[in-house]
């Protein structure tokens, strides 16, 4: 492990690389720096869907066992209440809360009927969609910092090379030499928008896929929801 970081520390810290950063001016140092902001909060986000997502994806499948077994739904409303990151939960209480605001006895005691089925229908879909924006929250972040850092990146870049052309002009001097220096460190800031941005683009797709993922869930239990009501609450 020590060997490693001595490794680091001579190709780094004593490399062409580290002399390039230092050696940048004043803008290329603030593009520099707006993009290390965007690409720490962006692995901040990274790194807190991930093991959301993880968590949804294992409660949710511990919530359709319950759910599945259970013959009260009293009992499954009790144990939603102890998953915090699955979005089928949530979906199940809107459910659960239109059928105990129209329920109603029926002649034969102990089977409690439901007016509209429709209503709780409406109710499943209106939860789904809190859900969905819930897991959407942060994901427009990813999307800015794949779109924008790559043009941020590339500004310093072409600031960097006017300012090298224009030193190369007042200097008096048109040689390969005295210019490639300047252009090398303005590249810099090219590859720092890169970066942040491939990280942050392959997330966000991944991210975009899994809450799919999730909406499908909540549709399909939408409908087993749905199945459950008309058989036990609808009169048949």
């Amino acid at each position: 492990m020590t060997a490693a970081l001595l490794v680091f520390y001579q190709n780094f810290y004593q490399g062409e690389v580290w002399q390039l950063l230092v050696n940048t001016g004043l803008v290329a140092r603030i593009v520099l720096f707006i993009l290390l902001a965007f690409s720490i909060l962006s692995w901040a986000i990274i790194f807190q869907k991930s093991r959301s997502f993880r968590a949804a994806r294992r409660e949710s499948q511990e919530f359709l066992r319950v759910f599945r077994q259970s013959k009260k739904l009293s009992e499954i409303r009790t144990f939603s209440r102890s998953l915090k990151e699955s979005p089928l939960p949530e979906v199940f209480q809107s459910g659960y809360r239109e059928i105990e605001s129209q329920a109603v006895v029926a002649e034969n005691p102990g089977k409690p009927r439901i007016r509209s089925l429709e209503a709780v229908r409406r109710a499943l879909q209106i939860g789904a969609s809190g859900e969905l924006s819930r897991l959407e929250q942060w994901l427009t972040w990813l999307a800015t910092t794949g779109a924008v850092t790559p043009f941020v990146g590339l500004f310093g870049t072409v600031w960097g090379i006017i300012d090298a052309f224009h030193g190369m002009g007042t200097a008096g001097t048109a040689s390969l030499r005295s210019v490639a220096p300047g252009i090398s460190e303005a590249l810099i800031t090219t590859a720092a928008g890169l970066f942040a941005a491939i990280p942050a683009v392959i997330a966000y797709n991944i991210f975009l896929q899994r809450i799919k993922e999730f909406g499908t869930q909540m549709d399909d239990f939408a409908l087993e929801f749905l199945n459950m009501t008309e058989r036990y609450f609808t009169e048949g």
